[in-house]
């Protein structure tokens, strides 16, 4: 069945520019790169792995032209995140209940950090807090030490936190984001919502049977077309894992929504599976 267009969407993997080159995106792990291509050439750092990257030139408003591509695609809310050079303020302001955010995170900041963190949640009422693991620099992994701080902050605010798991996009060493990690992490916080962005790949397998195992770990499908989204998940959706598998985006990072949307007409999930996988997980998960 191909997707209910009368869903108002929740889109958990969405950026709102703020300026045309989005470098500062980027800017905290370009340290970790290496190669010449991605520090001088790429557009953003896992370019290779996307064609027709979304162009923000000759924009003037860029919080209005993110909403206009959310309302062609029935997007109700996007969970962007949080940008204190006052982009955020503004589409709160300007667009009430079309944007929730998260707050990005560094582990390395230790206590400052979670201050930092705790204070957005009580200005801003942050959804969710994420890490980029092999972004960080230095990288730490998802079980390393200094996440745990992170992790304790996020079940005292009771927010999700939203962790890149599997081989990272950017040319950087993938060991910090191996799925086994969060073994360690769920076992030892059954209170803390975990939710997996960017694939898992390559272990989707073992991505599925973490989430059989604890109930409160979930997978977001950011940053693949739908077209590649893995069989593995598919089929947990389609049979056990109907609540657990939540709709993320990547507009306007390395996706068009076009793309995303005109992919999505394909992908076989069973009927019940669609408003859970575009709205009521995200909803419910993120408190939106």
């Amino acid at each position: 069945m191909s997707y209910p267009k009368d869903i108002g969407i929740i889109d958990t993997m969405l950026g709102i520019p703020s300026r045309e080159d989005r470098q500062d995106w980027y800017e905290s792990f370009k340290p970790l790169l290496k190669d010449e291509e991605s520090r001088q050439l790429f557009s953003m750092p896992a370019q290779y792995m996307f064609k027709d990257i979304p162009e923000t030139n000759n924009v003037d408003d860029f919080v209005k032209w993110t909403v206009d591509h959310l309302d062609r695609h029935n997007i109700e809310t996007a969970l962007v995140g949080f940008n204190p050079d006052g982009t955020s303020e503004a589409a709160a302001k300007n667009f009430p209940g079309r944007f929730a955010f998260e707050a990005p995170a560094d582990p390395n900041g230790g206590m400052a950090e979670v201050r930092r963190l705790k204070a957005l949640k009580e200005e801003h009422d942050i959804k969710a807090v994420s890490v980029f693991p092999a972004g960080t620099c230095p990288q730490i992994a998802i079980n390393d030490r200094e996440m745990y701080p992170i992790y304790a902050a996020c079940v005292e605010m009771d927010v999700p936190i939203i962790l890149n798991v599997g081989v990272p996009g950017p040319r950087i060493p993938l060991q910090t984001q191996k799925v086994e990690h969060l073994d360690d992490v769920c076992w030892f916080f059954p209170e803390l919502k975990v939710v997996m962005r960017h694939g898992a790949e390559p272990w989707e397998d073992l991505a599925v049977k973490l989430m059989l195992k604890y109930p409160n770990l979930y997978y977001s499908t950011s940053a693949f077309a739908p077209k590649y989204y893995p069989q593995a998940i598919i089929d947990y959706a389609n049979k056990r894992g109907s609540e657990k598998i939540i709709y993320g985006g990547y507009f306007p990072m390395g996706l068009s929504l076009d793309r995303i949307f005109s992919d999505m007409e394909n992908v076989p999930f069973n009927e019940n599976v669609w408003p859970k996988f575009l709205r009521e997980n995200a909803k419910r998960v993120f408190k939106i």
